[in-house]
């Protein structure tokens, strides 16, 4: 059954819509397509060993750790929008809750929160605003509870959810894979050194005393030693965490995000995320303006307002000068690790 015949169900029970309402559901969607890039494992005895121990955290990196997790409660309480509208109404009494079929796993400080709230536009697109967590810190609930946490849609909806530590998380692939393994996964990345600087400066905003950037980038800044204990480093290592995605999921269900280009040209990034879940291609250039007072893209009417919107005060924030020879020596780190993700994924996301 078709989301146009299910809004027929329901103008059987209740009465008739109003006609601008009724509007707003689309007649059909269109299933899109997507390409399997061809992949051939490389061994990682290339890269030196060292990067990969697991290394205990010197206490600078053990006061960053501690800190990031004051940092949690920012992410898994995003703002809500302005008020409910007609068709959210609607809905909250209507249809089924679903396990999600698509879910965005990463990575944090990469633009997760932004494509979730232009992906909320899309009439067939239903989703959680605060990160579940379920894959990496609930599992142990079960299905069920998470199952409870979606909101109903109706058929011809997709159920998404968005956690970004699930890309960095071991166990996740498999838990995932074990709930279905046709789940369509997103990841949005982001040049691994910028995203490495925004974590730190997010981490900088809830703890103003913590230890320099510079100092938490080395073990020993004498010697150029990178401390991959380091989580802000380490997330960025998108190579070696796709290894373990990979071993459960083919690279055709996994769609790579630009972070960059989601900033640049949201249209055009949404479209690919839209063919991606096979949607109809709602969201365009007309749902979006530039803020040049955030350094960022809009919605000129979120889901559930009028208005316009942008994302709150905790994005976007401005980074602090970090020494130029440490950002050097970052990207010298990260460019073999970036070229075997390009390779892997097919794409060159031009971060070198």
């Amino acid at each position: 059954m078709g989301i146009a015949h299910g809004w027929r169900v329901q103008l059987l029970q209740r009465k008739p819509l109003p006609q601008t309402l009724a509007a707003r559901c689309p007649t059909s969607c269109c299933v899109g397509s997507t390409q399997t890039v061809g992949w051939s494992p490389m061994s990682w005895q290339a890269f030196p060993r060292l990067l990969f121990q697991t290394v205990p955290a010197t206490p600078l990196a053990a006061a960053q750790e501690k800190a990031e997790g004051a940092t949690s409660q920012e992410e898994q309480s995003p703002e809500a929008p302005d008020s409910p509208s007609p068709i959210s109404s609607f809905f909250s009494g209507s249809g089924s809750k679903q396990l999600p079929q698509a879910i965005i796993i990463g990575v944090k400080k990469g633009g997760t929160r932004a494509l979730l709230e232009f992906l909320r536009v899309h009439p067939d697109v239903r989703a959680v605003g605060a990160e579940p967590h379920f894959f990496d810190r609930s599992y142990d609930k079960g299905l069920a509870w998470y199952r409870d946490l979606m909101p109903r849609t109706l058929d011809g909806q997709i159920t998404m959810e968005k956690t970004p530590s699930y890309f960095v998380t071991r166990e996740a692939p498999a838990r995932i894979s074990a709930m279905s393994k046709d789940t369509k996964l997103i990841v949005v990345v982001r040049d691994p050194v910028t995203r490495a600087i925004s974590d730190y400066t997010q981490t900088l905003s809830k703890r103003p005393d913590i230890p320099t950037f510079e100092s938490l980038t080395f073990k020993n800044r004498s010697t150029g030693l990178i401390d991959t204990s380091w989580s802000a480093i380490q997330i960025g290592i998108y190579a070696k965490h796709l290894e373990h995605w990979l071993r459960h999921f083919p690279l055709s269900q996994m769609l790579f995000v630009s972070g960059e280009r989601l900033i640049s040209d949201p249209a055009g990034e949404l479209g690919r995320v839209q063919d991606f879940l096979g949607l109809k291609r709602i969201i365009t250039d007309k749902h979006f303006y530039f803020n040049k007072t955030k350094g960022f893209p809009c919605l000129k009417k979120a889901e559930g307002s009028s208005k316009p919107h942008c994302l709150g005060k905790t994005k976007g924030r401005t980074h602090p000068d970090i020494d130029p020879e440490v950002v050097r020596r970052l990207r010298e780190f990260y460019r073999p690790f970036n070229r075997k993700f390009y390779q892997m994924t097919g794409h060159d996301f031009g971060w070198d």
